[in-house]
């Protein structure tokens, strides 16, 4: 179990599937020296001496959660390395000039505003409305850390891909793809083991977090998220204690962040930029010089694909942000009325190339 968890996690390290400052935690048993556990028996010595853990989990939280932009010059800085894709979208075509675009999308953040609860972030008629000319156009794909079913009723659009759970439930449109040769269905559920797990953890967890007021806790089939959005800041670190003391004795899971949430996920060697580089492949679009995959997402989990992106210098990823963040973007838009005015933009040049 111990090498289970201190090979998977320092694989992941090493290879940068997740990244030092992502990883807040592993769990473990209180004898485990792991790299993974060493987090563990950190956090019980300083427990004594004031919590330095904790502290830590909450200063990380609010990194990711940034609620006013940087500086000025900071700021222009970074929109100068990071410019908006609505400005560049000339060169953004000229880019994929004579390659086959293949569409990514986050939904939270991304296709739908950022809300309080959860359970209501819902996609507009005309954001829908777009998306679904845009899958008539190129291959499109929902990537979220959402339940893919759950994800897929907000959507409500068949047509298209959908891999849930941060890519870990991967399923292909219901009556096949236009773009997708042959008319076998398309499932990849590489976490399929831990879904007893997660439901235990899941369990704990909404019983350990009812104490914490705001916080909502929500099974994402193959991890679980915990959404702090409507939690006092200064409950913030009460809330990491409560889940803290469910996570410890379970090594062979991790807890992530993003938005406001805390991802508690398998230590699998998967990630969104695993699922766009199956969807790819699935597509026909493995090792392919005349592709050009365009990801659109607002969160740490969508950084796997933007470094993929990067790193075989095919494509782009663009960031949605009003802050100025570290990313492995190429570009960025501010909001998803701007996601929704740049999709229109392609759907409206491709249909002008067809000439429909």
């Amino acid at each position: 179990m111990v090498r289970f968890v201190e090979e998977n996690i320092t694989t992941m390290l090493e290879t940068k599937i997740i990244s030092n400052s992502e990883v807040l935690y592993v769990g473990g048993d209180e004898g485990d020296t792991s790299p993974g556990t060493k987090v563990l028996q950190d956090f019980q010595i300083n427990e004594e001496g004031g919590g330095g853990l904790i502290r830590s989990w909450v200063d990380s939280m609010r990194a990711c959660s940034p609620t006013r932009p940087k500086s000025f010059n900071s700021q222009a800085c970074w929109i100068k390395e990071h410019p908006s894709a609505l400005k560049m979208f000339e060169e953004i075509l000229l880019e994929s000039e004579g390659k086959q675009i293949v569409m990514f999308l986050d939904y939270d953040g991304t296709l739908s505003p950022i809300v309080d609860d959860p359970d209501r972030a819902f996609i507009s008629k005309k954001m829908r409305n777009t998306v679904r000319k845009l899958a008539e156009c190129f291959p499109t794909a929902i990537v979220s850390g959402r339940c893919r079913e759950k994800v897929s009723s907000f959507v409500k659009l068949t047509e298209l891909y959908y891999a849930g759970s941060h890519g870990m439930d991967i399923k292909g449109p219901e009556q096949g793809s236009k773009y997708k040769k042959g008319n076998q269905s398309l499932l990849c559920q590489p976490a399929t083991e831990f879904l007893p797990v997660i439901n235990e953890v899941y369990e704990k967890l909404v019983d350990k977090t009812k104490s914490v007021t705001g916080a909502k806790v929500e099974n994402n089939k193959f991890c679980a998220s915990v959404h702090f959005r409507c939690v006092e800041e200064n409950k913030w670190s009460d809330l990491a204690h409560q889940v803290r003391s469910v996570l410890k004795n379970y090594p062979k899971l991790m807890l992530t962040q993003g938005r406001k949430v805390l991802e508690i996920r398998p230590i699998i060697k998967w990630d969104k930029g695993k699922a766009l580089e199956f969807l790819l492949e699935s597509l026909g679009y493995d090792n392919c010089t005349d592709v050009f995959p365009i990801y659109i997402g607002d969160d740490r989990t969508d950084e796997d694909a933007f470094k993929i992106l990067r790193d075989k210098r095919q494509g782009l990823g663009i960031l949605v942000s009003k802050y100025a963040k570290e990313t492995n973007a190429s570009y960025s838009l501010q909001e998803p009325d701007e996601v929704m005015v740049f999709l229109e933009r392609l759907v409206e040049w491709k249909q002008l190339r067809c000439g429909s």
